[in-house]
């Protein structure tokens, strides 16, 4: 094998391990599959001018009340309404599609086409139609037509993906630095849990609440990401100066950020702030992609070029390969090491505020046990726990990795149970193969 083949491999083999699990829930959630809203309008106006029946011929439109069909009388109106006549609109339930025809016959209309979602097709109250109603004649019963499709590759699907993924990700880049020097940080997700309720209360308590401006929420979610940056700094400083174990010190960090959120938030969650908080967590921005995920990806642009292009990011390496050899090398040792805790506290921040934005609120159980499925997404990732070695695109690869796997799941009705099993398991391989490519 090339050697940049076998280094590719080496440093990303986990890309073909997430195609593999994408082919295989692709295969495993095909259902039928059919257009709603304005695709299904769009659709069932070609099939009615289809007929041929010309202008002035008469429809009623059927929907039932669900959420994915509320827009479909409104669009196929539009379609078909300079063409042909709208004679009523039944919306709801199978009476409510009876009382509509039980109205046209009173009124001695005669009815052409009865357009409807592929919900409402199958009500049996069409099928008697020439029986019940002989007044309406025999009117063409349409819908859209059904193709099957998996739903893991439905658009909205994969956006959701990324947008549930985004969080973990962004405190996975702090994570990677941190275990690329030797080191762990299981504090992350109490300094999100306190992040997020921090923002919150800054926003009710100091920036006005729900009528706050975008000035004062800007300023309030900063002032909680730099307090989870206090904390990390700590972190480095004790681990630094007193040399204390990383494990030690950030398990009391994660004990601390928990009990401060908890009493922070005095036991209830923090909603009072506008509806426009939302926009990072909940907006849309280029080519349609959440904001959150925009922002993950310009961060791992940023934390690649800088852990493979600058000498902070070989700083890093050093560190983590042999620390005693890279400070007799003049690598700043114990700056490289707080710079890693500080990133990852402050990503941790970072990774609240968009929380709380997704949820528009702040609460101290965001964020549990989340230092461990960002853990597993860097080791999936294929940063070693020895450190001195991973890369940024591994780690966005073994986030995407985890996403998939539980979002397969949910697909195919695995209870939770059980998916954190085979999450443990997946863990344990990532670790596993990771030890057996050192030995070998």
């Amino acid at each position: 094998m090339h050697p940049s083949i076998r280094r590719f491999v080496s440093d990303y083999g986990m890309v073909f391990v997430l195609l593999l699990l994408c082919a295989f829930f692709s295969v495993a959630t095909v259902s039928e599959q059919s257009p709603v809203g304005k695709d299904a309008a769009t659709q069932v106006a070609g099939q009615v001018r289809a007929l041929g029946l010309g202008r002035g011929a008469t429809v009623l439109i059927a929907t039932a009340d669900q959420p994915a069909d509320a827009t479909f009388p409104t669009w196929l109106e539009k379609e078909i309404g300079g063409d042909f006549k709208v004679v009523g609109i039944a919306k709801g339930e199978p009476r409510d599609a009876r009382e509509a025809l039980a109205r046209l016959a009173a009124a001695g209309e005669r009815l052409d086409v009865i357009a409807c979602t592929r919900s409402a097709a199958g009500w049996l109250v069409f099928a008697d139609v020439p029986t019940d109603f002989p007044a309406l004649g025999s009117p063409r019963l349409l819908a859209p037509r059904s193709h099957r499709w998996p739903d893991f590759l439905k658009p909205e699907n994969l956006l959701n993906i990324a947008n549930q993924i985004a969080v973990i990700a962004i405190i996975a880049i702090g994570m990677t630095m941190v275990i690329v020097t030797g080191g762990i940080d299981l504090s992350v997700g109490s300094l999100l849990a306190l992040s997020a309720v921090l923002s919150a209360r800054f926003i009710r308590d100091l920036a006005g609440g729900v009528g706050a401006s975008t000035t004062g929420m800007v300023l309030s979610c900063t002032a909680a990401i730099l307090v989870c940056g206090i904390a990390g700094a700590f972190s480095g400083a004790m681990i630094t100066r007193f040399r204390i174990p990383p494990f030690i010190v950030t398990l009391a960090m994660m004990l601390v950020g928990s009990g401060l959120a908890y009493t922070l938030a005095e036991g209830q969650s923090v909603y009072q702030v506008p509806d426009a908080f939302t926009w990072l967590g909940r907006g849309a921005g280029l080519l349609g992609l959440p904001n959150a995920v925009v922002l993950m990806l310009v961060l791992y642009a940023a934390a690649h070029v800088m852990m493979s292009r600058m000498k902070l990011g070989r700083h890093f390496y050093a560190v983590g390969g042999n620390a005693e050899a890279a400070r007799l090398s003049g690598v700043p040792v114990r700056r490289v090491l707080m710079l890693a805790y500080l990133a990852s506290a402050l990503l941790a921040g970072l990774g609240g505020v968009i929380m709380a934005s997704q949820l528009r609120s702040g609460s101290a159980t965001y964020g549990n046990m989340y230092e461990l499925y960002v853990i597993a997404a860097v080791v999936v990732g294929g940063t070693s726990l020895s450190g001195g070695e991973g890369k940024m695109p591994g780690t966005l690869i073994g986030a995407l990795t985890i996403a998939v796997i539980q979002n397969g799941m949910n697909l195919a009705n695995v209870e939770s149970y059980t998916q954190r099993v085979v999450l443990g398991l997946v863990i344990l391989g990532a670790v596993l193969l990771d030890k057996l490519r050192h030995a070998r």
